[in-house]
């Protein structure tokens, strides 16, 4: 760790205090003294235009052949991981996100647990299923797998992630909240899953279960699940570390990017990580090309020897995410999280790739513009429980943009779409402006562009068919 002044050494003792006494991992506190020194010192986390290169081109996954039975023989040595530790806040939920309808009674996690049984059925391979939970998420989220009683094996279900003080951003202190001491705390960003794992032992686990590789991705992103292909390449190749990226379109302008550092490595680089004055060059597609789908393969035996190298704390860059201390309050004191991001792993890995999929295999849902989506024929549920694009749709990327007065949290959604999603399977773009609310079977072609300013709702008539 480098040189820092008394000063701000002692800053830090506060945290430290406050995270002893939640009994928080030693490891955990180092890592997070890291992040705050250097926060303390100045640091932002930022990467600049000047630090990193563009990547013109990386191996296409369409590309891949003859590597399926090399895959398929390898899910009995490959654990899937799921990211189920966020309760939705954005979205008004208090609870995992992945507890979600989403094709009538069928939730995320029963589509999830369903990719997994399917997949032992059509191959005779068992791949074990693990959800990252946060203590929020947990109870509820093994509730609903006790569904699929099939699920539990010989190892767990789950493993926590860890938690660390937010930072006031007015004077880097503890933030505080007497009304709901929860709200003083939050994850460490999804790059925690390293340290999770080697402080729950659960990564000794899995290598003395005889695992070899882990395919991880977000639980709301149900186009992610193990490509025999992609497996059996990964582990032909012998890849140490390997992330699924994806061409940027106009709507992926805001994610995060795959680029070159100047020594040659791979890396990802985060919207929060930009110098406001390189937006522009952040969010020009055509100049950083890929973005990161948040979907990674890692071979188990190189992460335990890159976790052994550091002594357990990975060199991840730090991101400094300004939020409020009260996420559904805005005007709550602003606070600092420092996170980390998982994919930034791929710069530490000699020998680590990118590999380009498609959008097939990318299907998140960070808002409910993307929910309303997801509901919509504009996606279709396949018989291995991928939700993808429909095939029969022939518009590029779906835009929709709902307002957020009245439509940011699921309920508001629910309320203004009570019978489901209108047809947007041929409709290349929805903006809704003000408070519409939709009859059945109503219908989008092209782009759809819904105003009112009326006091009163305006509503969508059964059977009404939109355009332009």
């Amino acid at each position: 760790m480098a040189e820092y002044t008394g000063d701000i050494l002692a800053a830090f003792r506060p945290f430290e205090e406050k995270m002893r006494t939640a009994d928080i991992h030693p490891l955990v506190i180092n890592m997070f003294k890291r992040n705050y020194l250097q926060l303390r010192s100045g640091a932002t986390g930022a990467i600049t235009r000047a630090q990193i290169d563009a990547v013109d081109a990386v191996t296409d996954a369409e590309d891949l052949q003859g590597y399926g039975a090399r895959g398929s023989a390898a899910l009995g040595q490959t654990v899937v991981i799921k990211l189920n530790g966020g309760l939705g806040t954005s979205m008004g939920l208090d609870r995992a996100k992945s507890l979600l309808p989403l094709r009538g009674d069928l939730r995320f996690i029963d589509i999830i647990a369903r990719q997994i049984l399917r997949q032992e059925e059509v191959h005779g391979l068992y791949t074990p299923l693990l959800l990252m939970n946060s203590e929020y998420t947990q109870d509820d989220s093994l509730a609903a797998l006790a569904d699929y009683p099939s699920l539990k094996r010989d190892l767990p279900l789950d493993f926590l992630q860890h938690r660390v003080p937010k930072v006031l951003a007015d004077n880097l202190a503890p933030a505080r909240s007497e009304e709901d001491p929860a709200l003083e705390w939050c994850p460490p960003g999804h790059g925690d899953i390293y340290t999770a794992l080697h402080t729950s032992g659960l990564l000794n686990t899995l290598l003395d279960a005889g695992m070899k590789y882990a395919f991880i991705s977000n639980a709301d992103n149900l186009g992610a699940l193990v490509d025999t292909e992609i497996l059996g390449y990964f582990s032909a190749k012998d890849i140490p570390f390997m992330m699924e990226v994806a061409d940027r379109t106009p709507a992926d302008r805001k994610g995060g990017h795959l680029a070159r550092l100047k020594d040659g490595r791979l890396t990802l680089r985060e919207s929060a990580q930009c110098p406001e004055e390189e937006t522009d060059d952040f969010q020009d597609i055509t100049l950083y090309r890929y973005f990161n789908t948040n979907s990674l393969w890692i071979n188990l035996p190189a992460l335990r020897d890159m976790i052994d190298r550091y002594d357990g704390l990975l060199p991840l860059p730090l991101i400094r995410n300004i939020k409020t201390l009260d996420p559904r309050d805005p005007s709550s004191p602003r606070v600092y999280q420092l996170e980390t991001a998982m994919g930034a792993a791929i710069s530490l890995f000699e020998g680590a790739e990118a590999l380009r999929v498609p959008r097939t295999r990318f299907a998140p849902v960070k808002s409910c513009d993307d929910l309303l989506a997801v509901w919509s024929d504009a996606y279709t549920l396949t018989d291995d429980f991928r939700i993808t694009p429909n095939p029969a749709r022939t518009l590029p990327h779906l835009d929709i943009v709902l307002d957020k007065t009245h439509y940011r949290f699921v309920s508001q959604l629910m309320d203004r779409f009570p019978h489901g999603a209108p047809s947007l399977l041929h409709c290349s773009s929805l903006r809704v402006e003000g408070d519409v609310r939709f009859g059945r079977d109503v219908v989008c072609r092209g782009h759809v562009h819904v105003r009112t300013e009326e006091a009163s709702p305006l509503r969508i008539e059964d059977n009404t068919i939109l355009e332009g």
